[in-house]
Order: C-alpha cells, then structure tokens, then sequence
C-alpha cells in the first residue's frame, strides 16, 4: 500500500522549485527529510539554490510546526515547506 503526502512551498522555497505544491507517494510513511531530499526543482532552476533554500526551511505538518526532519509524516498530511522570513 503507498502513502501520499502533499508538500506545499511557500515564498523562496516556491521560486527555488518552480512549483506551488508535489504530490508525494511512498511505499511507507516517510521522514520529512526524506521528501524534502526527494524534491527536484523544475526546469531551468538552480538545484544548489534549491539544496540552500531548503536547507534553511522549517515545516508545517497538518498545521504544526517542526524544523525535526527526522519526523515521520502520516499518510495524506500536507506538509508546508516555510524558508525564513524576511531574510532570516
């Protein structure tokens, strides 16, 4: 059985993939590093600039905030990828 988990991007992280959101399936429930290791930026983007960006970011899963890249997300969570704010 596959699990899905939706990563939306936000602000830097949306320009640095070129996407707005990435329907992820997996054979088991996966660590939020795991997607995130996984994304690969659209075309004509910059993947150093993705790998920075995202290496900076912290996550929103099902509205609950982690920087733990380690946590397991449950089948069909949205997982919000939220690099800093106003260059923090």
């Amino acid at each position: 059985m596959s699990t899905t988990v939706t990563l939306r991007f936000f602000a830097a992280a949306r320009a640095a993939t070129g996407l707005d959101e990435l329907a992820c399936v997996s054979a088991r429930e996966p660590t939020i590093g795991e997607l995130v290791d996984g994304v690969l930026p659209a075309s004509g983007k910059d993947p150093d600039e993705l790998a920075r960006v995202l290496g900076r970011c912290a996550f929103l899963v099902d509205g609950v905030s982690t920087q733990d890249r380690s946590r397991v997300v449950p089948a069909g969570a949205v997982v919000d990828v939220m690099p800093p704010f106003a260059g923090g």
